[in-house]
């Protein structure tokens, strides 16, 4: 079977390609792809070609992790059947490339286990899974221990700074303070506020969750916090982070960081949105078909009004 992907050749050199998949093979679906997201964290430093070193990465690749579809064929044993709804969280199916994501394609061939039934209504905004799970994951932990103290002031109000925000309002906890630098970014606050950090004089914050990616946020955020405050690292970083000794010994301060969703978090904000505690509304600001991807790149990563990216592979 074959293919239409994205492929990275090199930094900012992108094409469409049609690639080999691998056979399917007992446990396996087929999914033919409706949306896939753009990453602003991970896949902008693939794009621009500052990613750090990680296993599996590499050029060619095809990127993407937030992937939906419909099951066109089971193989074997499955709880799916043909016409699911899934959400898919990459693939390795792509033969010839690097497939550390690999869901930006037409097709993909994906164990059974690792995809998530959505509901069709969804639409596109079922992309959005993976990031959702990612900001619950900064406090719930996957499961794997009691949960963090959840945020009081969240810096950045970019995507994964409303879906933290409106996390902790949905879980009925005090709603959070939300900087960012961007008048346009301050726009769209849902039962939280939105302001400038220079409106802001609080300095007893418990925790401060930072998705902006700065690495020198450090040292403008432990001077916020309340004796034994937390930090917390929820972005992705490619240069070094560093922080004056002196503050955060005053303080005690605690830094953490957040690392990828756990299945359990993709689970649990799936059915947070099936049950319409959690809203996915107003957060794909663009939409874009795989013919015109290098320009959908450019806006993911360039124009500031963009929230989010979407690729549309229905046509």
């Amino acid at each position: 079977m074959s293919s239409s992907a994205i492929v990275f050749r090199s930094p900012r050199q992108l094409a469409v390609e049609t690639l080999a998949t691998q056979a399917a093979r007992e446990g396996d679906i087929e999914v033919d792809v409706a949306y896939s997201g753009i990453s602003t964290g991970t896949e902008r430093l693939l794009w621009d070609g500052s990613m750090p070193a990680f296993p599996g990465m590499g050029y060619p690749l095809v990127p993407g992790y937030e992937t939906v579809g419909r099951v066109a064929r089971v193989h074997g044993q499955s709880p799916l059947q043909v016409g699911d709804t899934v959400f898919v969280p990459g693939s390795q199916c792509f033969e010839g490339v690097h497939n550390l994501f690999g869901g930006a394609g037409s097709r993909l061939v994906v164990p059974h286990s690792r995809v998530v039934r959505v509901e069709e209504t969804l639409g596109d905004k079922a992309c959005l899974l993976a990031l959702a799970a990612t900001a619950y994951h900064s406090v719930a932990l996957g499961g794997t221990r009691e949960p963090a103290t959840p945020p009081s002031l969240i810096i950045g109000h970019g995507i994964m700074g409303r879906l933290l925000a409106r996390l902790t309002v949905a879980a009925g906890l005090p709603a959070p303070t939300v900087w960012d630098t961007s008048a346009a970014r301050r726009e769209g606050g849902q039962g939280y506020s939105v302001i400038h950090p220079d409106e802001d004089d609080r300095r007893d914050y418990a925790a401060i969750y930072d998705v902006s990616g700065d690495a020198s946020i450090l040292d403008r955020v432990i001077p916020r916090l309340r004796p034994g405050g937390e930090v917390v690292l929820a972005g992705f970083y490619k240069e070094h982070i560093s922080f004056a000794y002196a503050p955060a010994f005053m303080r005690e301060a605690q830094i953490r960081v957040a690392a990828e969703w756990k299945r359990a978090d993709l689970l649990a904000v799936t059915e947070l949105v099936h049950s319409g505690v959690l809203s996915l509304d107003g957060l794909i600001t663009h939409t874009q078909t795989p013919g015109r991807a290098h320009d959908a790149y450019e806006v993911a990563f360039g124009d500031p009004e963009c929230l989010k990216m979407v690729l549309d592979w229905r046509h």
